[in-house]
């Protein structure tokens, strides 16, 4: 109770925060885009009725279909967290349940505030408790009534607690209790139901740890569990005899009851495979170097050596000559070969462990048996505890279906696998939905969205319409309009028009308004300023691509340390940075700060290791995450660190002076921005994500970094990942956080909630477009948005006025205004956006003149204390057109909506708060 208190006082005071904020009407307008989707999590599919089913998507929110997918309604707008986990829905109430905070375990997987629940189908939301769970695994409502609840809750990612393990709720939420409690390290991450008897679930807990530096996905108390009485009460099925693994390598497991006693499993093994025979080849290998004397080396075939490392693309300037004589006279050894290709991609990709393996049992979990003989080689790799999909076709006990990377379907039970994935299907696989009732119709959920078959996977459509891509990094360029680029989670990096609507048409041309230039999941991006078609973009631990757009001209890019140093630490979102003083002249990040001087062909590293020197774990850790060069001075530059380092070198690297001493210790560095005002001010923000501490650390510093000042006063505890200046007003920052969006005004001494259109997502990067003033919005679950700044950046010369009236951008007059083309398709409405501030909230008067004393128009409008936008329609009264305009004999003419419109010219439009009035001159041209 104490938890759920809490966090009802904290919506209540976000409220309060909200109301106050003088940029709550400031709108913002989401520019997709939506063809690469984002990663779903789970479905809840009506058995009825299954075109009707709700998707949650990882970081996105959960949306609604009536209509198989061909469009989506959102149902989470007013939640107060995006972050899912999984969803439970009673079809006959339609009562919806969100286990809130993503099960995967990945460096993106957002906490949750626990369940929320909805009896008016998602109108109005209730958090019912388990808000220090953080993580769902799995919900399961009892079909025989409403108000019974199990959940599986994982618990935090980062950190041990006590709110993990199985709970149960029989009143709907209003209590729980914690039914199984394993340890503070072992979680719950899947149940399954029988699907004819309620009273029989099984569950699959999960120990896992994760640190920045390293991810330990299994251990001994992962296991599987069974309850006969609505879970009750639990007992644990898998032991030493039982024929299922329960040793210290039992990763994540996924489970499809069949029946009362027959239930499927799918193993993440974390073991280690067998030793393999070696096979001989003539070639030489990277585990040949890691035993090889000295002496062996020296008589290793040049030709052989050669090949190896052309191959295995060492640097030009490594030959089998140098090389020999390197380890000849000492200065490397032949197991410096090997550690030269080890990288965090190499770690992630080949360790040799079992993967996946799937299990059943026909007794009520009381003993497993594999399914089949050997390896599931390619589904899993080293990291299955990303996925842990498995479904059965509870009419056929041979239909078995497991999804990782990619999906497999099997027709005997699991003896054999084959792959059903498709051209249009995402290769990563988190949730799937088998119809009973129709052989071969299919929902799968991945992380490009959502995919339905009906012939069991030789076809699949592809339901991408929802705006629900995770960006990472956001930049624009200078074209007209101008373009937003992007790097994605798995979705590659993408560019595309600022202009952006969402709209179907584009499936008539086949031309999708934005391109994707890069695979993988999707990095940094910089864009050469002289020439927009320039791009530099990369995907995860430093593989970046430096592109011409416009003739297709590609240079590929990893710099590598020297053979015989330490293997260079590169972050999983790699800074790269082109330097404002000379766009030819790229730095790119590792642990060390490296600077290339012609585009990207070469590299030198311009300091040491700028970190703590990292920590031993298979999570590249000690490295750099964000680089800024002051535009005052060329080699200006600072960098920040994952371990909570701000260095400063002012004389391009040839010396480094660390200037974070006098900050929080230990946290990771999500920004550091070279002020472009003052050379001397220096903004930087502190992420406590990764140990699950979520308070907000802003600061600024006026002396490079001497002593440096909070700025986080009155920001609500949500980890802050961005902080920009606003290139025209000093004063004004904004600030993007795991939930929102603030801006202050007066250089962070207050903040204001700057977010109104935009649902409770994380906010990854900001980007100002400055020659058309507009603010974009890099979210991770809900793409881009839009909104422009012009308004604000005036604030500080109207704040202390009673009412101000911004400029009015001017309009084309047009014979279409009111009118349309049949009796089937709408008018042609014209519109232009007033935009005002207001000291006091109240009401104000618009009015349109023709001149000082002729009004045309006149509206009362209800305002609130700070910014203002109403929407004038370009429309006039009949009587007040005809008496002014009547003199002058211009032809009126009505549309065919009944409206009359303002003919050509220039007129007046007047706002009045009390007895003060304020003009702007409005153009029709």
């Amino acid at each position: 109770m104490k938890n759920k208190f809490l966090f009802l006082l904290f919506l209540f005071l976000s409220f309060n925060f909200f109301g106050q904020s003088i940029v709550k009407n400031v709108p913002f307008t989401n520019i997709g885009p939506s063809v690469m989707s984002g990663r779903v999590v789970d479905f809840d599919v009506n058995p009825d009725q299954p075109t009707e089913f709700y998707v949650a998507y990882a970081s996105g929110g959960l949306w609604y279909t009536n209509n198989n997918g061909t469009s989506f309604t959102a149902v989470t707008e007013t939640a107060p967290t995006q972050n899912m986990g999984d969803v439970a829905v009673d079809w006959k109430s339609g009562t919806i349940y969100i286990g809130t905070g993503e099960s995967n375990s990945s460096r993106s997987s957002y906490a949750g505030i626990g369940i929320l629940k909805s009896t008016d189908k998602g109108k109005t939301w209730t958090n019912v408790g388990l808000t220090d769970s953080h993580h769902i695994g799995r919900m399961i409502i009892n079909k025989n009534n409403t108000d019974e609840v199990v959940v599986g809750a994982i618990g935090h990612l980062y950190s041990s607690n006590a709110e993990r393990g199985i709970f149960k709720t029989t009143d709907g939420g209003k209590s729980w209790k914690n039914v199984l409690f394993i340890d503070n390290n072992t979680g719950v991450i899947d149940l399954s139901v029988s699907p004819t008897n309620p009273d029989i679930m099984y569950a699959a807990s999960w120990e896992r740890t994760r640190k920045a530096w390293d991810f330990d996905g299994a251990g001994e108390h992962s296991a599987i569990y069974k309850s006969t009485d609505a879970g009750s009460t639990w007992t644990k099925m898998t032991n030493a005899k039982s024929g299922f693994p329960s040793d210290g390598g039992v990763g994540r497991i996924g489970l499809a009851a069949f029946s009362d006693d027959v239930i499927f499993a799918l193993l993440d093994n974390q073991n280690r495979r067998p030793a393999e025979k070696k096979v001989t080849s003539e070639g030489l290998k990277k585990e040949d170097f890691e035993t090889m004397s000295t002496v062996d080396f020296s008589k290793l075939d040049t030709k052989k050596l050669d090949e190896f490392l052309k191959t295995n693309r060492f640097d030009k300037k490594y030959t089998a000559k140098s090389v020999k004589e390197k380890v000849e006279n000492g200065s490397i050894k032949p197991i410096d070969l090997s550690v030269y290709l080890t990288d965090a991609n190499s770690v992630m990709f080949d360790t040799p462990v079992i993967g996946a393996e799937v299990y059943k049992s026909t007794d009520g979990g009381k003993t497993w048996s594999k399914t089949h003989k050997g390896f599931i080689d390619g589904l899993y790799s080293s990291y299955g505890y990303y996925f842990g999909l498995i479904a059965v076709n509870t009419k056929n006990e041979d239909k078995v279906y497991i999804g990782g990377v990619p999906l497999l379907k099997s027709v005997d039970g699991g003896k054999t696998f084959k792959s059903i994935g498709r051209e249009n299907v995402h290769s990563d696989h988190q949730a799937i939905w088998v119809n009973p009732n129709l052989n071969g119709h299919v929902i799968n959920g991945n992380d490009g969205g959502v995919n339905i078959t009906y012939d069991d996977g030789e076809n699949w459509t592809k339901n991408n319409s929802l705006a629900v891509g995770q960006y990472y990094y956001v930049n624009v360029d200078n074209k007209k309009p101008y373009n937003v680029y992007g790097g994605f989670q798995d979705n590659g990096v993408w560019y595309g028009p600022s202009t952006y609507k969402a709209s179907k048409s584009w499936e008539s041309t086949g031309e999708y308004p934005y391109k994707r230039i890069g695979g993988g999941d999707g990095m940094q991006v910089q864009i050469d300023s002289r020439d927009n078609n320039l791009v530099y973009s990369g995907s995860q631990f430093g593989y970046y691509t430096r592109l011409n757009i416009e003739t297709g001209e590609r240079l590929s890019f990893n710099p590598k340390h020297e053979l015989g140093d330490s293997p260079y630490r590169y972050n999983w979102q790699t800074p790269i940075l082109l330097s404002p003083h000379n766009q030819d002249i790229l730095y790119m990040a590792a642990n060390k700060l490296l600077r290339s001087m012609d585009k990207g062909e070469n590299f030198e590293v311009i300091s040491g290791d700028l970190t703590t020197g990292g920590k031993k774990g298979n999570v590249p850790f000690g490295t750099i995450a964000t680089i800024s060069e002051s535009p005052f001075q060329f080699g200006m530059i600072y960098t920040g660190s994952d371990d909570g380092l701000i260095q400063l070198t002012k004389d391009g690297g040839v010396t480094w002076s660390k200037i974070s001493d006098d900050l929080p210790q230990g946290l990771w560095v999500s920004r550091v921005i070279a002020s472009q005002h003052e050379k001397n001010r220096v903004y930087a923000t502190l992420n406590g994500y990764r140990s699950d501490d979520f308070k907000a650390y802003a600061y600024v510093s006026e002396d490079m970094g001497n002593t440096w000042k909070s700025i986080a006063n009155g920001l609500p505890d949500y980890s802050i990942n961005v902080i920009k200046e606003d290139p025209t007003d000093e004063n004004l920052l904004y600030l993007g956080t795991d939930n929102e969006v603030y801006v202050s005004f007066d250089k962070g001494q207050n903040w204001q909630v700057f977010s109104h259109g935009i649902p409770k997502v994380a906010v990854h990067d900001l980007v100002i477009q400055e020659r058309e003033k507009d603010l974009i919005i890099g979210t991770h679950g809900r793409s881009l948005y839009k909104a422009n700044i012009a308004t604000l950046q005036q604030y500080n010369t109207v704040k202390n006025k009673t009412v101000a009236l911004f400029k009015l951008p001017e309009t084309r007059h047009s014979s279409r205004w009111g009118n349309s083309w049949s009796q089937f398709s709408k008018p042609y409405l014209p519109n232009i956006e007033v935009s005002y501030f207001t000291s006091n909230a109240g009401t104000v008067k618009l009015e349109v003149l023709a001149d000082e004393k002729n009004v045309l128009y006149s509206e009362t409008l209800k305002t609130d204390s700070g910014f203002n936008f109403t929407n004038y329609d370009v429309s006039v009264s009949e009587k007040s057109l005809k008496s002014y305009f009547g003199k002058k004999k211009i032809e009126l003419k009505k549309g065919d909506n009944g409206k009359c419109y303002l003919p050509k010219g220039e007129y007046l439009l007047r706002l009045t708060s009390g007895n003060v009035s304020v003009t702007e001159k409005l153009v029709v041209k």
